[in-house]
């Protein structure tokens, strides 16, 4: 029987283990805060915000929020990224994306104080990544790693193909899995748009990770047998339904499944972890700031 990886189940977990240490950091007067900043009016990213401020309640993380209009110049989000920078009660804040067309986003995350950038996307901390010292690793990655972990899936020695090469995902996931370290060891090839003959790589592979963000790119044919399959990609596509379109990952999700060992759903797989990684971030962004030990699961 194929093992259909539960995100929901697992990020629920996660979330349960920071709640120690959230408590922690509170009575040590440190309760860990999380900023959102969102410019312009984009229904999707208000959705991603108006999550990720639920799941702070929630878990007991001071939730902030700040709009910038959309017009706005640029200096005027640049103001707001100082003023984070500078508030002792925000330990993490994440800028939404995407921005407007006059803003470059790359110097909006050079500008984000590299302590506070709980997303793992500013320079130094992509250096830190690659070096094997990081501060955060990215949400996303992350939680990958982590439902490898408790799906008991063992990285070392293993082959893994990674079908994207995104500075979010790809990237960030294959430093990941080739460090020295217990949820490393692997053996990582990374695919993209030009690689040739992207079916033989993901069939030798015995993890393959689809982030390539293209509807069922990956069928079954492209598994072999055993294999662990971790889709992490979300694309609406057109449907009978009442909302005119369904979700759908990367991976073409019933022919890999007959073919896969443990394989992830779209939606209720990564999705989840993304976000309770990004609280994982945060607890520790305080720790590190307010030099207060805790446990993080």
């Amino acid at each position: 029987m194929t093992e259909i990886i539960d995100g929901n189940a697992v990020a629920s977990e996660i979330r349960d283990g920071l709640s120690e240490a959230i408590e922690t950091l509170a009575d040590e007067g440190a309760r860990p805060g999380l900023a959102t900043v969102l410019m312009g009016d984009d229904p999707a990213s208000q959705t991603y915000v108006n999550m990720k401020q639920r799941d702070c309640e929630e878990v007991g993380i001071e939730g902030t929020h700040v709009d910038v209009d959309g017009d706005a110049p640029a200096e005027e989000l640049y103001d707001a990224i100082d003023d984070l920078n500078a508030d002792p009660a925000v330990h993490g804040y994440l800028v939404q994306a995407p921005v407007p067309d006059h803003i470059d986003y790359r110097e909006v995350i050079r500008r984000i104080d590299p302590a506070k950038d709980v997303d793992g996307f500013h320079p130094e901390n992509v250096g830190r990544l690659v070096a094997g010292d990081a501060r955060f690793r990215p949400c996303t990655p992350h939680g990958v790693q982590k439902l490898l972990e408790a799906t008991a899936v063992d990285t070392e020695g293993a082959d893994v193909t990674i079908v994207g090469r995104s500075r979010i995902v790809g990237k960030p996931l294959a430093n990941l899995l080739i460090q020295k370290a217990d949820d490393g060891n692997a053996t990582v090839t990374i695919c993209h748009s030009r690689t040739d003959d992207l079916a033989a790589k993901t069939r030798r592979a015995d993890i393959v990770v689809a982030a390539v963000g293209v509807p069922e790119l990956i069928d079954g044919s492209m598994i072999d047998d055993g294999a662990v399959v971790i889709d992490v990609g979300v694309n609406r596509v057109e449907a009978d339904t009442e909302k005119g379109y369904e979700l759908v990952g990367d991976v073409e999700f019933e022919s890999a499944a007959e073919k896969a060992s443990a394989i992830t759903p779209v939606p209720g797989g990564v999705g989840p972890m993304t976000r309770a990684m990004l609280l994982y971030n945060t607890v520790k962004a305080a720790s590190l700031q307010e030099q207060v030990d805790v446990e993080l699961p």
